[in-house]
């Protein structure tokens, strides 16, 4: 199977659920199935993924700019959607797929925004699907100004 792999392991299952303050029996032990949000943490499996720090490197979540991330089809999380197409179980390696899928604009009060979708295919090892994915970031095309700045 190709594709950015994912192994899923009980142990992330369970601090995963913990982390989203979930009791839910069903995510622990030693077969669990994972949270319906779990998916998300295949991005920090990716080396590439542009939101995960790399040592030596300046990151964007530093809290030294505003915010607004233009690169890797960046901008704010606007949105996001799962469609399942069964559990996912510990101890299965998921991989990932990536593609682009609509792009909008629309016009809000500081001017238009951009609004793109991601979609991630979540496979098994024989090609199934699990869980499809689409994240839609918007990015606001010109800067928005606070209100004790509009002085």
């Amino acid at each position: 199977m190709t594709g950015q792999p994912f192994p899923v392991e009980a142990g992330h299952i369970m601090m995963f659920a913990r982390a989203i303050g979930d009791e839910n029996p069903a995510f622990q032990g030693e077969a669990p199935l994972a949270p319906p949000t779990f998916t998300m943490a295949s991005a920090h499996y990716d080396p590439d993924y542009h939101l995960r720090p790399k040592p030596g490197e300046e990151w964007f979540g530093s809290g030294a700019d505003p915010g607004v991330m233009t690169e890797g089809g960046g901008g704010l999380h606007a949105e996001q959607h799962f469609e399942y197409h069964r559990p996912v179980r510990a101890g299965e390696t998921l991989y990932a797929h990536f593609h682009l899928g609509r792009s909008w604009e629309k016009q809000g009060r500081s001017g238009r925004l951009l609004f793109s979708e991601r979609i991630t295919e979540y496979r098994d090892a024989a090609g199934e699907p699990v869980v499809s994915a689409k994240t839609v970031a918007v990015v606001p095309e010109g800067p928005a100004t606070r209100k004790d700045d509009a002085r």
